[in-house]
């Protein structure tokens, strides 16, 4: 279209007479501002009538409410994955915001590393988005058509790398971690752009800048005012976008989007005239060759993969919403703050859906449609006239003052009336110097930050997110018994009996007393299912456990739902009922190749606990068994030994024998162990724990393992070709050996005395007392043992090698053997005396006692202090008188002298055997 031809001639010299002024000569930056009339131009002309969106803008909802009263059309196709229309029906039965959600678990023609695939798009009330599909739904006759990529294709089109979540599951809040398809996204792709626009704009962030500067002069606007400006943007957007591979997806789906809607035209037989087109108004200054009606060109959509969808409605809220499509924090409550007010005051009548949860009764009555005109140039006039300024609105600024005010002092601020009067204030300064005349909710939350909030925070809500509570707050939407999927439906039925409302946001109490209700013991067993496939804090347990072979009496539980019910939803994807949910989980769990025999080994536990089923349970002990056998490392040998030993003694105490699976895996394990043993002893890799818990295993295991067919020369053999040279598995080995046989405890004790008598050692000692720790795994025999050699070492050892190992053995004994610390500790306790008098007279039972001697005077003992006061007698006597003690002297007996009087004794007290020696001899 030609300049001499088109409305916007005139605007277009102009824009070039300032170009070639600006620039000095026809440059790029010319070829930009004609191009973007040209888009406006090109846009406006075309026979279906493009309606240009922005995500979650008033601007667009008020104007989308108007031009569907005027225009009645009776096809709207809208810019959405059409396969999910079928889910909007169900809005019905929602309180806003919500998302619509495809997920897919099982994948076909997708790398694995990216499952699960989750696709979300937000719908809130203050959208066009929302009031085109309420006006669709509800007025008879009038057919909405969703022309979007479907969400087959949002992955198809997605680098194969890694799909480009928007953000993580922790900032995207009830989102997750999903794709999120955002209906009219209008932001600079252009970072230098937008740097520039908040620099000049005096605002922080986008989402002010587009309030300032777009939201409220278009919030009034006339139909085609607005349409020109949306498109104007839109073209500026695109035509200085630097990401090619953003743009090479976005023209895909322009392209799409085209061909879905002539295919359709062709079928249907509508009149152009008739339709909308709803849409992001990026995509409406598309330059692709498929743009329009009268085009030709042709496209080929490709054919969706075998990946099987699930299609469901899950809550949403505002911060979810800012948080996956970087918005600032409030500006979605701000929106729909503003449409609120702008509704009142323009006195609209929203479309909405009949039985709309939270939103209110209105009786919509069309008026007869209104023709439009030719298309007429406004973009001269509103880029050539100042912004109008709204006029303050001194009540609305009051009433926010006032109220933040109160609501600081709940919160824990020492605020008063002077400060409503200094945020009043600060807020008309604040707008002045950004050339408002009314200030805004970003004025108002600046000025009540400035003036509330000085050096802490009382609380745990800070005065700007005080301010977003009082301009609306995070509505957070809510997803209806009858639109939700029948696994959570059979959720809620189930927990009935509980007499609680589960769809409340609080987090409820629920008292369980199973012995008094045992109609509660489905609820409990439900309970426990939920609190292993959702989130903690969704379903927590105050009192009460399930362990295997007890129940709880009495249960308490906190249960949050409503705060959490996108995951009970998302359950629902993966099957009918939680039991069928649970068992396709363990058994996925435990097929999966990075599965080891402890996973296996755990997911039978958790069958056993929840599901009750002992065919699964045998199925998943099965593969346990394989798992085990083709492992190479040792690294889960504690883990697979402690679960092990769980379950077996589960199994022995209330089944009548062990599972076949059982046996298996105590024979595989036997052989296994012992033949990765001697490796495991000299590799640095491996550590002493899991050498300790190998060998826990073979001695545990070794009578049924020898009881079903194995040798216990295997074990044996592995141990004679065991030669570690790290202290702390040579010190395991010996234990090991004693536990054979094959070393006495007399010698093991010999050992250890002569590396604590050994210089050369002694640095290294505690080393081996942590190989002897360990060593309680397989041989607990050796407790008293193992206490003896730490008593020696905190006896013997030097304060230069004790005291820098105390802090590592108090660490290494926690984290390593905390289940053996209570068997240590008895030990201890029968070994050492149990008060602090009986301390200086106690022997410990390894030290060489005295030999008895016989009664009479007390031998006297000899020394050297003996000796200096028999040298001194006077001195001593001289002590002796001044103290007042009377005694004597007593020569001490030679030590040979004191050997013949106890053989003299000997003799006298059993004469026989010395007269049959004699006869012997005559």
């Amino acid at each position: 279209m030609t300049g001499q031809t088109s409305p916007f001639g005139s605007l277009r010299e102009q824009l070039l007479e300032a170009a070639a002024a600006f620039a000095g000569g026809p440059v790029t930056l010319s070829d930009i501002l004609s191009g973007l009339v040209d888009d406006v131009d090109r846009a406006l002309r075309e026979e279906l009538e493009i309606f240009p969106v922005c995500h979650h803008s008033p601007a667009s909802a008020l104007a989308m409410v108007r031009r569907l009263r005027e225009k009645q059309p009776k096809v709207i196709y809208l810019e959405l994955c059409e396969d999910l229309q079928p889910l909007l029906t169900e809005l019905r039965n929602c309180r806003l915001p919500v998302a619509v959600q495809a997920f897919a678990t099982d994948l076909d023609g997708f790398p694995a590393s990216w499952a699960p695939l989750s696709v979300v798009a937000p719908i809130t009330e203050a959208s066009a988005e929302y009031q085109a599909i309420s006006y669709a739904l509800e007025t008879p006759g009038v057919e909405l058509v969703l022309v979007d990529r479907s969400t087959d294709h949002v992955f198809q089109w997605a680098p194969k790398e890694e799909p480009q979540k928007t953000h993580k599951e922790e900032e995207a809040g009830l989102h997750g971690d999903a794709v999120g398809v955002e209906i009219g996204d209008l932001r600079p792709r252009f970072a230098e752009l937008e740097e520039h626009l908040l620099h000049h704009g005096k605002v922080r962030h986008w989402s002010e800048w587009w309030d300032q500067y777009v939201e409220q002069p278009l919030s009034g606007a006339d139909y085609d005012t607005y349409r020109q400006v949306m498109v104007l943007i839109g073209s500026l957007f695109r035509r200085l976008t630097p990401d090619g591979d953003r743009l090479t997806v976005d023209e895909d789906r322009e392209r799409y989007m085209w061909t879905r809607m002539r295919e359709h035209l062709a079928a249907s037989g509508a009149s152009p005239a008739d339709c909308l087109y709803v849409c992001g108004a990026f995509h409406a200054a598309s330059h692709v060759e498929q743009f329009g009606l009268r085009s030709t060109a042709p496209y080929e959509i490709t054919p969706r993969t075998a990946t099987t969808w699930l299609y469901g409605l899950i809550p949403s809220s505002h911060s979810a919403i800012e948080a996956q499509f970087g918005l600032a924090s409030g500006s979605v409550s701000i929106a729909a703050a503003t449409w609120a007010k702008a509704v009142t005051r323009n006195k609209l009548t929203p479309f909405q859906l009949a039985g709309q949860k939270g939103a209110r009764k209105r009786a919509v009555k069309l008026p007869a449609p209104v023709s439009k005109g030719e298309v007429a140039d406004r973009l001269t006039g509103f880029l050539s006239r100042p912004p109008a300024l709204d006029e303050l609105d001194e009540a609305e600024l009051l009433g926010w003052c006032v109220d933040i005010v109160r609501l600081a002092r709940r919160n824990g601020y020492l605020a008063s009336t002077a400060d409503a009067i200094a945020v009043f204030e600060t807020s008309i300064l604040l707008a002045g110097m950004r050339n408002r005349a009314r200030p805004t909710p970003y004025d108002f939350q600046d000025a009540a930050v400035t003036c509330i909030e000085k050096d802490v925070v009382p609380g745990r809500r800070d005065v700007r997110r005080l301010c977003e509570i009082l301009l609306g707050g995070d509505r957070v939407g809510e997803v209806g018994y009858d639109a939700l999927p029948p696994l959570a439906r059979n959720v809620y039925d189930r927990l009935a009996p509980l007499g609680l409302d589960l769809e409340k946001r609080t987090i409820q109490r629920a008292l369980l007393d199973l012995n008094a209700s045992p109609e509660l013991v489905p609820c409990s067993d439900l309970l426990w299912m939920l609190r292993y496939l959702l989130p903690h804090d969704a379903v927590r347990p105050i009192m009460g456990e399930r362990r295997l072979g007890e129940r709880s009496i009495q249960e308490s539980w906190d249960l949050a739902f409503g705060k959490h019910q996108r995951f009970i939803i998302e359950l629902g994807y993966e099957g009918v009922t939680i039991e069928q949910v649970l068992e396709q989980r363990l058994r996925r769990k435990v097929w999966d190749h990075k599965a080891t025999a402890a996973v296996a080994l755990a997911a039978v536990e958790d069958a056993v606990l929840f599901l009750g089923s002992r065919r699964f349970a045998d199925e998943l002990g099965a593969r346990a068994v394989e798992l085990l056998a083709a492992e190479r490392s040792v690294d889960d040998a504690p883990e697979v030994l402690r679960r092990i030993r769980r379950l077996m003694a589960y199994y022995r105490a209330s089944e009548p024998e062990l599972p076949g699976w059982c046996e298996e895996f105590a024979t595989a394990g036997y052989a296994h162990y012992c033949t990765l043993l001697p490796t495991a002893f000299v590799d640095d890799d491996t550590g002493v724990r899991q050498v300790a818990a190998m060998l826990g295993f073979l001695f545990s295991m070794e009578s049924l393992a020898l009881a079903l067919g194995c040798d216990r020369a295997q074990l044996e053999l592995a141990v004679q070709q065991s030669h570690p040279e790290a202290p702390a598995k040579v010190a395991l080995l010996w234990a090991a050996r004693n536990q054979l046989g094959l070393l006495p405890l007399a010698e093991l004790r010999s050992r250890s005395d002569e590396l604590l008598a050994n210089p050369l050692v002694v640095p290294s000692f505690p080393q081996y007392i942590m190989g002897f720790v360990q060593a309680l795994e397989p041989a607990p025999s050796l407790s008293g043992f193992v206490v003896e050699v730490i008593s020696k070492a905190f006896g013997r050892l030097p304060d230069s090698v004790l005291l820098p190992w105390l802090p590592k053995l108090i660490t290494t004994l926690r984290d390593q053997a905390g289940e053996l610390m209570p068997a240590l500790v008895r030990e201890a306790g029968r070994t050492f005396p149990g008060g602090l008098a009986a301390l200086d007279a106690w022997t410990p039972p390894w030290s060489a006692r005295p030999k008895p001697v016989a009664s009479g005077p007390a031998p006297v003992a000899a020394g050297p202090v003996n000796e200096l006061l028999m040298g001194h007698p006077a001195a001593c006597d001289a002590v002796a008188e001044l103290l007042g003690c009377a005694g004597e002297w007593r020569v001490p007996e030679t030590a040979a002298g004191a050997d013949h009087r106890e053989v003299t004794a000997l003799l006298a007290e059993h004469p026989e055997p010395a007269l049959a020696v004699a006869g012997l001899l005559i």
